[in-house]
């Protein structure tokens, strides 16, 4: 028999789901996080699952783990020291960044400070132009010294180097990277024109930057995870879900570990997206409610919509423009603080607040009997009698009905001159209302109509709460799966091996030959192969999907296009009509007779 589990760390609890591909026979188990030292959970957890089967770790095939480890680094800016290593004069570009404005009318605007702050950016003299033409290889007379302080007295154990125009000609990022390793074998180095090689430098230079900051962090951990699954006795795959909604082996969520930033919570719409097309809905609204957020995506014609570029660490929740941008694939989400761990608070105006705050799954909410004093939306809810005391975790753990009325009437009842019920409900129905103002805001900003579908409403505490935000959404179907509190982690058994690559090449449609593009797109299916490879995925079965960026010479910005199937000179000659059709699909129009590029 083949045996598969996938394995999902949430803030409060570590998820997981075991599957048996022959007998179509699944077990799942839930087990708290351990913040402290996540691996702990995962391996006890896989021991505990296996245990339950009745199987033998060396009986398991393979196992997919989703992880929220870089999302939290990002965040809680708990990545280690790093450098950056930069084009002379150019050192100050992820400080200026865009030069936009995402609130014109707030005079106390805030950004996110850079991952690399001013003091650790080393300028090094060498110039590549826009064309690929090396004026002068890097100068290494006084780099040596300046990273060596900088190890030595700062503590550095990642270095991003960032180099003006190395997407066009990766020669000088090479040369410094190789020469860096050489000097420095114990630094990470990450290079711009390997991570997103790409035209604009500060998201690239950016994108490199957060690689570099969560590099040493995930490698340890995976390390620590791989060998520990080892000595269970594991022979199996090991994959790890990447922000794409694909799953990558470890060799290369280390090479490239920002594709990690929204790794579990893709699980889930992928997830989402298969039920609905099990059910013929093939717009829903995905639903994700856990212990300490609450996730929505849009899933439309079946599939979740999908994104090559996000924001992390935002300043303000919902402003694009008001974070630190990574440009990776992702699944387009929205994120809010809102779960069963969110805490209650009073303002000074006698208003309750829950979140963002969440007790997590140390000290966790106050019916855990785990030191907890405070109220959370999972007390609130075991008041309500939404959850039963001896049912939780399928009877696994008791929860103290005695310690949530305390928490609730001390924190909520008491300040607010309510009675107690009438508190718990109050936590309950503000979740809702912020849940539900989070998709009124993501929703038409995708051009989606969420009146139009059903919510899949999943997560340990998701199906607590679909109904009340539906029936807010005015949406008329509610779906609560089978399995729903770890349905993320069946998500990750569901999502094929994946690995997308980028390249940049700037031409006139009309002077771009078929050799010149069946080349540029043969060397891009060998990187793309490569990293499949590593996954132990069979070369007979790989499939392709080619994308192109398009706009009218002029333009500032592109239109996405799939490349039409057949030779190159045939699609070459299909290419205008795609992309007129592209076009006019965002804007309503197109010029026909404006040349492309």
């Amino acid at each position: 028999m083949t045996y598969r589990i996938g394995v999902d760390i949430g803030g409060t609890f570590t998820d997981f789901a075991l599957f048996d591909d022959e007998g179509g026979i699944a077990f799942t188990h839930k087990q708290l996080t351990t913040p402290r030292d996540p691996a702990r959970a995962v391996l006890q957890g896989v021991g505990a699952i296996a245990e339950a089967a009745g199987i033998g770790i060396d009986e398991i095939s393979a196992i997919s783990h989703g992880t929220t480890l870089v999302t939290n680094a990002v965040i809680e800016r708990k990545g280690v020291p790093t450098a950056m290593v930069v084009t002379a004069g150019f050192a100050d570009v992820i400080d200026i960044g865009l030069e936009r404005r995402y609130d014109l009318f707030d005079l106390r605007i805030r950004f996110p400070e850079p991952v690399v702050p001013r003091h650790l950016r080393i300028e090094v003299t060498e110039r590549t132009r826009e064309n690929g033409d090396v004026v002068s290889m890097p100068q290494y007379d006084a780099l040596e010294g300046q990273l060596r302080e900088l190890v030595d007295r700062h503590g550095v154990r990642a270095v991003a180097v960032c180099l003006l125009h190395s997407y066009a000609n990766t020669s000088n990022e090479n040369a410094l990277g190789d020469w860096i390793r050489q000097r420095f074998p114990q630094l990470h180095v990450s290079l711009s024109s390997t991570v997103f090689p790409y035209m604009r430098e500060y998201e690239r230079w950016v994108t490199t930057c957060l690689n570099a900051y969560v590099q040493p962090v995930v490698d340890s951990y995976l390390e620590q995870l791989e060998n520990g699954l080892d000595r269970l006795g594991f022979r199996g795959r090991f994959l790890i879900m990447s922000s794409s909604g694909g799953t990558l082996a470890g060799s290369i969520a280390r090479q490239f570990p920002i594709r990690l930033l929204e790794s579990g919570p893709a699980a889930g719409a992928l997830m989402s997206s298969r039920i609905g097309n099990a059910l013929n809905e093939a717009n829903v609204l995905s639903f994700d409610m856990g212990g300490t957020t609450a996730k929505g995506c849009i899933v439309r014609g079946g599939r979740p919509i999908k994104r090559y570029d996000m924001e992390a660490a935002r300043a303000h929740e919902f402003k694009a423009g008001s974070g630190l941008p990574a440009k990776i694939p992702v699944i387009d989400m929205i994120e809010i603080g809102a779960g069963g761990g969110s805490l209650a608070k009073i303002h000074v105006r006698q208003a309750l607040q829950m979140g963002p705050r969440s007790a997590g799954a140390e000290p966790g909410p106050a019916c855990y009997s785990q030191g907890g004093k405070l109220p959370t939306l999972t007390d609130a809810n075991l008041l309500l009698g939404y959850l039963g005391c001896g049912s939780f975790l399928g009877g696994g753990m008791q929860l103290d009905m005695d310690a949530a009325v305390e928490a609730v009437r001390r924190h909520v009842a008491e300040p607010l001159d309510v009675e107690l019920v009438r508190a718990a409900w109050g936590m309950h129905e503000v979740i809702n209302e912020d849940v539900a103002r989070a998709f009124r805001v993501h929703a038409p900003e995708r051009g989606g109509d969420y009146r139009r579908c059903g919510v899949v409403a999943f997560g340990g505490s998701g199906p607590l709460h679909g109904a009340r935000v539906a029936r807010k959404l005015k949406i008329p179907r509610v779906i609560c799966p089978a399995g729903a509190g770890v349905m993320s982690a069946f998500g990750l058994l569901s999502s094929p091996p994946t690995f997308e690559v980028v390249l940049s090449h700037r031409a006139e449609l009309t002077a771009l030959s078929a050799d010149s593009l069946e080349s540029l797109v043969g060397e891009m299916e060998n990187r793309a192969g490569r990293a499949l490879a590593e996954g132990g995925v069979d070369k007979a079965e790989l499939v392709f999907d080619r994308r192109v960026d398009m706009r009218y010479v002029g333009q500032g910005h592109e239109v996405e296009v799939t490349l039409p199937e057949g030779p190159a000179a045939e699609i070459l000659e299909a290419l205008p009509g795609a992309f007129a059709e592209a076009y006019r699909g965002v804007f309503g129009m197109a010029l026909p007779d404006r040349p492309i590029e």
